[in-house]
């Protein structure tokens, strides 16, 4: 009797399946697309209501001929390609070239690769959903479109090889504004007062300066400071108010693609690309011993936060007997996805609670470790009662002046019994709303005499910090937000635009390249449409309406290229080459004493003589036009006494008097460690060698020839084998931090890794 035939993307998704299905099926992957538009053209008929040119991508000729055969032995076929729009791309255009009947072809979805799920899928077979296919047809031609028309204008005007993409565009502008506010910013000064004090019991605690006669005041410069500090220090402290109530912490929801990809950037800084890959593996099948291939996770690209009755009913079970019937809420948790969710599929979570990250992690790599707890413990959580604290508000009277104090004191765990260890360290709880400050005030009365005690009275200086640049994480965030992209594009975007070096990763931030910034200049410039955030939102919409069957799809793309083609023909005549410009620098050729200008190469912005042709001198550009301007330090430049600025160039930090240009005084970035030369009073700061190389060496190296360097990156901890001032952290590996002394005949050495 001929086997039925279930196709499916990956052979790791196929061993899974085929443990459970048994010798009644044969099951095949496909390795992804079988066809797709050309490389060598662009394989869409304009005038032909776009038809486009689908061939069969070149190595897939040998696995489509094993499909085609073992479709032509069986008894029925299977489609379980992925149950999204590429998913369903894939299955579509198997469908075609497998030539046999479409009775017998059947479309089958798996949310998890588990036997319910498997089970789930093959008794609700569907036909293969085309108004699905024409949107993710669409995306791919509106991309292919974009790409092929505008790339060629960027070889022309700045670099051979460029190519722009639709949505990794406006990703990249989003990038290249943030650099722009940075660079934009000016630090405004505060100052933070602060007063520690005891009531009649411990603990000693500390009041925040809130304002005068009533009102808030934000205390700006020095001498305001002062004059506060002083009052505060002749004043006695009274309770004026004391307010108590109860505050809830609701847990977050479940993740969605997103959230997801946020959470293990900033837990384990993984790429979006590498946790794609990691929960791919999870939702495909692991093999954990005597159970075989099982599926640990749900299908990982969804925007819901919708969860099965099923899978709530055996967390509230698993929580009850695990927490206690106190943690299980008298009704199930229910979140709301985003208006603009397509809810196709569950939430993120676990196929079964019951597989435990302790017991199923040693058949687990240590990322699908990592990944396969973090989403287990949000499911879980997300099915508990919200954690409960006792938050307690003090206002204190100091003469004409005011202060306040809180802090919550945790009574019920809830949630938190699952996730107390890996909440979010910004205290977000889902709302927006950081958390209260979790200080333990003692116990106080309104009208208590508080005495001041320990530091006393304390003022800093403070500056406003810039907008920080994006992670992986907070791009993906905000890309989100604005509704730019969907689950099964984030990952593409942020390895695009990375790959093509129009986006560098500084310190786990996200930076844009000289190339990033003249690139998304001229596309703003010239492709002003394109590179609009609300119309590439809007777009975005309308292929979600496509699959709704609300919007028509060669409609679409004809009132996209229409006005696409005019920007087209206008860009090849008006954008400049960036060849041809120059910018003037305060910089005099070395050579014939000649201005330097700056001018754009293949290598980027470089130094050249305006004499040119007669002087042909050429050097490197010093120090990006773009550097990165942060808080100013507590530092005074040592040539005008003017507040030094922290700065980035091409070689990283370096510290600026903040009177340039009149100054252009700088100095390297200190490290608050002492050289540990005898009788020198200099300090280390960090160097580079020509090659970029960093050490760090003594900053009295030009006045006093100090030659103390080290290779290592100095940490400002005492030795506590030998008291020498500083350790040198040696290596680093899988997150802990190995340290040593360098002091001569020492040897002292240990590793911390972080708990």
């Amino acid at each position: 009797m001929p086997k039925s035939l279930v196709i499916v993307e990956s052979p790791a998704k196929a061993r899974t399946i085929r443990k459970y299905l048994g010798n009644s099926f044969s099951v095949k992957a496909s390795l992804g697309h079988v066809k797709d538009l050309p490389k060598s053209k662009i394989g869409v008929a304009v005038d032909d209501g776009f038809k486009p040119e689908y061939q069969v991508i070149p190595g897939k000729k040998k696995v489509l001929r094993d499909l085609i055969k073992s479709a032509q032995q069986a008894q029925d076929i299977y489609l379980a390609l992925d149950p999204d729009r590429e998913g369903e791309a894939i299955a579509w255009h198997i469908a075609e070239e497998l030539g046999i009947d479409k009775d017998r072809i059947r479309r089958i979805l798996f949310n998890e690769i588990t036997k319910k799920g498997i089970t789930e899928g093959l008794e609700n077979p569907l036909p293969i959903n085309s108004r699905r296919f024409e949107s993710q047809q669409a995306r791919r031609i509106l991309d292919r479109l974009v790409g092929y028309e505008i790339s060629p204008i960027l070889w022309k005007k700045v670099r051979r090889g460029l190519s722009a993409g639709r949505v990794q565009s406006v990703a990249l502008r989003l990038v290249v504004d943030r650099e722009a506010e940075i660079n934009a910013f000016k630090p405004r000064e505060y100052w933070k007062i602060g007063v520690q004090v005891e009531g009649a019991e411990p603990p000693v605690f500390n009041a925040a300066y809130y304002g005068a006669h009533g009102k808030k005041v934000a205390v700006g410069d020095e001498k305001t400071a002062t004059g506060i500090t002083n009052d505060l220090r002749e004043a006695t402290f009274t309770v004026a108010k004391i307010d108590r109530k109860e505050r809830r912490r609701a847990a977050l929801p479940p993740f969605i693609t997103s959230r997801l990809q946020q959470e293990m950037a900033r837990r384990f800084r993984f790429t979006a690309k590498r946790t794609m890959v990691v929960a791919q593996q999870l939702y495909e099948g692991v093999d954990l011993g005597s159970e075989g291939s099982v599926g640990l996770i749900t299908y990982m690209r969804t925007d819901s936060v919708r969860l099965s009755d099923d899978s709530v009913a055996e967390a509230r079970e698993f929580i009850g007997e695990r927490f206690g019937a106190k943690a299980v809420p008298a009704k199930p948790n229910v979140y709301k996805s985003r208006k603009s969710a397509q809810d196709a599929h569950e939430a993120i979570r676990p196929t079964s609670i019951r597989f435990l990250p302790k017991e199923v992690g040693k058949y687990l790599t240590s990322d699908q470790r990592k990944l396969y707890r973090v989403v287990w413990e949000r499911f879980t959580a997300s099915q508990m009662k919200p954690a409960v604290y006792d938050r307690t508000s003090v206002q204190i009277n100091a003469g004409d002046h005011s202060l306040r104090a809180s802090g919550s004191v945790l009574k019920f765990k809830g949630w938190l019994e699952v996730m107390e260890d890996s909440a979010p360290a910004n205290g977000k709880n889902g709302s927006g709303d950081a958390d209260d400050d979790l200080t333990v005030l003692p116990q106080l009365n309104e009208g208590d005499i508080l005495k001041m005690t320990g530091e006393g009275v304390t003022a800093q200086q403070k500056f406003t910090q810039p907008p920080a640049r994006f992670t992986e994480g907070t791009l993906i965030r905000d890309l989100e937000e604005r509704g730019i992209g969907r689950p099964s594009t984030y990952a593409t975007i942020l390895t695009t635009i990375q790959d093509r070096k129009y986006v560098k990763k500084e310190e786990g931030k996200l930076a844009p390249s000289e190339l990033g910034e003249i690139v998304t200049e001229r596309l703003v410039l010239h492709f002003p449409r394109i590179l609009d955030i609300d119309f590439t939102a809007s777009m975005e919409e309308s292929l979600d309406r496509i699959e709704d069957g609300t919007q028509d799809w060669v409609e679409l793309l004809r009132d996209f290229y229409e006005p696409f083609k005019i920007e087209v023909q206008k860009a090849l005549r008006e954008m400049k080459g960036v060849r041809d410009l120059t910018e003037k620098s305060d910089e005099k050729c070395d050579s014939c004493g000649k201005p330097m200008v700056i001018k754009w190469g293949r290598n980027g912005r470089f130094l050249a003589c305006s004499g040119y042709p007669d002087c042909r001198n050429t050097r490197e550009l010093e120090s990006a036009k773009g550097a990165v301007q942060a808080a100013p330090v507590d530092i005074k430049c040592d040539e005008c006494g003017k507040q030094m600025v922290r700065k980035r160039g091409r070689f990283g930090d370096f510290l600026a008097c903040s009177g340039y240009p009149d100054c252009k005084a700088t100095r390297s970035m200190p490290t608050g460690i002492d050289c540990p030369k005898e009788n020198c009073k200099g300090e280390l700061v960090e160097r580079r060698t020509r090659k970029g190389r960093v050490f760090y060496g003594c900053s009295e190296y030009k006045k006093t020839a100090c030659d103390f360097v080290v290779w290592g990156t100095p940490a400002k901890e005492k030795c506590p084998n030998c008291g020498a001032g500083f350790l040198v952290v040696s290596a680093r590996a899988k997150g802990a931090r190995e340290l040593k002394c360098i002091a001569e005949g020492c040897g002292f050495k240990k590793t911390e890794t972080p708990s």
